[in-house]
């Protein structure tokens, strides 16, 4: 590996606080609908703008560093955009941007209530994942990670019914839980290293441990960033919050909080453990296991729902697991693939959600059951969901295919053939769940109308698919993703890097 060179820039800390500029700003605006947008949107371009002024640099082997506070010699709130923490936020604030628009037509398609508060808590939420990603340490991971937590509560109480008021309070009874293993985790890991920072290869180095003592350790953090990663068992907060509105859901699933979830998991596996750890304890065997489950338990639980964003939200629960279990075969095909899945995923499932808010909006169908002849009133809307669902399932050209290529075939370099297998059944799954959905919109006859929803979803909608196929054809278009998942994965398994 090459060296590294670390530099200071006020980059990263913009980045996480132009949403948090914007806040008041959309506050103030809450008579003037316009204005309120306005604000919304132009911090999801200058947000984009700055994380995209990172990536030269970080392509170049430059990362850029900047210290909020220190605490004390050796604690700080830091942040740092290494290439990992820069490839998570390209996804999510360049993700935002279209479910900005998205959103706009959303909430005035339903003419929903307290848009205010919506887009405030939205904005909020993105600062949040923008601190997840450059967090340089444990200690400023955990706080923007409960910042996350604690703002979109009020995205998932949206509607404010009993359904979503009890679905707010199992999301926050799960994840605030989650943050106390990780709080303690932490401070173990303090007492043990004396540094809370991230190293790529792991930060333990020569730390003597029993078996008893490090399997206690992985499973507080694992526990920590596992619920957001939505492992089975920790994973039914997840379908049960899909009572908030679409945009919620795409935000939940695609953009910030179940991917900092996957994204804590290989932080946790790549910087804090490290590969030498895990495999001499067979840690990383656990949570191939786990992940292997949760894939193949998710995708049947998904046959049996009719609520169309129930079954897309089983989906999500299995392949989250895909970046798990990529991350657990600590191979450089199946790092590379889990990480790519961070990005492909991320729009593949958020035209599948764009699609159900859009039906939703327009016809007021939320079941599969209802979906007959969908496909011709909406050709866009289903065009695209039909690219979403081949991807997902793992079929070329889409980016999903690459992703799995890539899992597959670290599954082959750790010489593992049950992983692999996992794989391919569950990509049958995928079919299964997903076929009936795109036969009964297009081969199925339906009463009613014909017409698209607003042009400020279907744009979006049209996007993150047309996004989907293009990173199929060339996973290094545009954000160079593939490179820098390979560099990081490489980072991980040299055990250098920043």
């Amino acid at each position: 590996m090459t060296a590294v060179e670390t530099y200071s820039s006020i980059l990263p800390f913009y980045a996480v606080a132009v949403s948090l500029v914007a806040v008041p700003l959309i506050l103030l605006s809450a008579r003037h609908a316009n204005l309120r947008e306005f604000w919304t949107i132009a911090a999801s371009l200058v947000k984009f703008g700055v994380v995209f002024l990172l990536l030269p640099g970080v392509l170049a082997g430059r990362v850029a560093g900047f210290t909020l506070w220190e605490i004390s010699p050796g604690i700080a709130l830091a942040l740092k955009a290494d290439p990992f923490g820069v490839f998570f936020a390209l996804i999510a604030s360049g993700l935002w941007i279209l479910t900005s628009v998205y959103s706009i037509g959303y909430v005035r398609g339903l003419e929903e209530h307290k848009q205010t508060r919506y887009f405030a808590s939205f904005a909020v939420c993105l600062s949040a994942t923008m601190g997840i990603a450059f967090a340089a340490n444990l200690l400023t991971f955990i706080i923007f990670y409960e910042t996350l937590t604690i703002a979109t509560y009020p995205l998932v109480i949206h509607k404010e019914t009993k359904g979503a008021i009890a679905a707010g309070r199992k999301y926050l009874i799960y994840t605030l839980t989650a943050g106390l293993l990780l709080i303690a985790a932490t401070a173990w890991t303090y007492r043990i290293t004396g540094s809370l920072d991230f190293k790529a290869g792991g930060m333990f180095g020569g730390a003597s441990f029993s078996p008893e003592a490090v399997t206690v350790l992985f499973l507080l953090f694992l526990g920590g960033v596992g619920v957001k990663a939505a492992i089975m068992p920790l994973h039914s907060w997840l379908p049960t919050a899909m009572v908030a509105p679409t945009p919620v859901s795409a935000l939940l699933h695609a953009v910030a909080v179940v991917k900092s979830g996957v994204f804590g998991v290989v932080r946790i596996v790549g910087f804090v453990f490290g590969p030498e750890l895990l495999h001499r304890f067979g840690l990383n065997g656990l949570l191939a296991i786990l992940a292997g489950a949760t894939i193949i338990l998710a995708s049947l639980l998904a046959f049996r729902q009719d609520n169309l964003k129930f079954r897309l939200a089983y989906s999500t629960v299995g392949h989250l697991s895909y970046i798990v279990l990529g991350a657990a075969l600590l191979s450089p095909a199946s790092l590379t693939g889990s990480l790519l899945h961070i990005a492909n995923h991320a729009t593949m499932k958020i035209t599948l959600f764009f699609c159900a808010g859009a039906i939703y909006v327009k016809y007021h169908k939320e079941n599969v059951s209802e979906l007959d002849g969908i496909g011709r009133a909406m050709p866009w809307t289903m065009g695209a969901f039909t690219l979403g669902a081949i991807g997902l399932a793992g079929v070329p050209p889409m980016n999903g295919f690459v992703s799995k290529w890539q899992l597959g075939l670290g599954s082959l370099q750790a010489g593992e053939i049950a992983p692999l297998a996992v794989l391919v059944l569950s990509g049958l799954l995928n079919i299964g769940y997903f076929a009936p959905i795109v036969y009964r919109a297009f081969l199925k006859k339906g009463a009613g109308s014909r017409g698209e929803a607003s042009p400020a979803m279907v744009l979006p909608i049209v996007v993150t698919a047309v996004l989907s196929v293009l990173l199929g054809l060339n996973p290094d278009l545009f954000f160079h993703f593939y490179s820098m998942a390979a560099s990081i994965s490489g980072s991980i398994l040299g055990g250098s890097g920043p």
